[in-house]
């Protein structure tokens, strides 16, 4: 079964997306499941994790609701206010849904990148260590050795990073990106999503433009750690569902069927306990 580990939904209308405005032109409509699943059947992948686009209760609950109603939705990754005082009851409430798979601060968004090390925020992710939440990391290359600092401070955490920590492609970083993210694989037990890889590699980017980063996250993290992703509808900022697909088709080729595999649905289900 193909997993789809990263996939979104929206409604304008519910007005919790700031970052979610006209310029934005091809994604600033309403996206449902049901838009999702007809680019992703062609494509041979039957279910997927819903994930988070606001930083709100309210975002997290419609998506629950979503996931109840649909049952390709095999899980959700939500948000909670990590840094409030009532954050670990919080928590511990969202969790009583078992479609509630893991939480994600969009730290991406934060000004201060040590936001996650703060003390206040320490007592939520040991709670999601405790209930077996995954720990969604949506950030960028700043924020890697936080990551790593996180991971080895909360060692029983199940930490994913989404997007190769989105390195900046059609800029040509590299060097301290590579290197960052081969050290987050060697010295956590991290996985990361090969997703949101096109977005960042500008409007309309070759069919290869991301292989050699994707490369490197699969050499890095092996076929165990990596989860296949298509950040949809965002994707469409730089090109279609099966373009993506086809790209990391050929990233994967050197991998064995069961690695491939694994990859491509496996570890998502293992990572997040989705059901089969």
């Amino acid at each position: 079964m193909h997993i789809d580990a990263h996939f979104h939904s929206w409604q304008l209308a519910r007005g919790d997306y700031g970052w979610l405005t006209p310029d934005l032109g091809p994604i600033y409509r309403d996206v449902s499941v049901s838009d999702w699943q007809a680019v992703a059947q062609p494509c041979g992948v039957r279910g997927g994790v819903l994930v988070q686009a606001a930083p709100t209760l309210a975002e997290t609950q419609y998506l629950l609701a979503l996931a109840a109603q649909h049952p390709c939705v095999l899980g959700v990754v939500g948000w909670g206010d990590m840094a409030a005082p009532a954050a670990s009851a919080q928590i511990g409430q969202l969790a009583k849904n078992t479609l509630l798979k893991g939480l994600r601060p969009m730290l991406q968004d934060i000004a201060d990148p040590d936001w996650i090390l703060q003390a206040a925020v320490q007592p939520a992710l040991d709670t999601m260590a405790q209930l077996g939440l995954v720990f969604d990391a949506l950030v960028k290359p700043v924020h890697l050795p936080r990551i790593r600092t996180l991971a080895q401070r909360h060692p029983k955490l199940k930490i994913v990073v989404d997007h190769g920590a989105k390195p900046n492609i059609s800029a040509g970083q590299w060097q301290a990106w590579a290197q960052d993210m081969a050290a987050m694989a060697k010295g956590t037990t991290a996985l990361c999503k090969l997703s949101g890889l096109f977005t960042e590699a500008g409007a309309l980017p070759a069919q290869d433009a991301t292989q050699r980063y994707a490369a490197h996250l699969r050499d890095s993290f092996g076929a165990d750690r990596l989860l296949w992703g298509s950040d949809w509808p965002v994707l469409e900022l730089a090109g279609s569902y099966a373009d993506w697909w086809s790209a990391c088709q050929s990233t994967l080729e050197p991998l064995s069927p069961q690695e491939q595999q694994a990859v491509m649905g496996g570890n998502a289900q293992r990572v997040y306990g989705l059901a089969s």
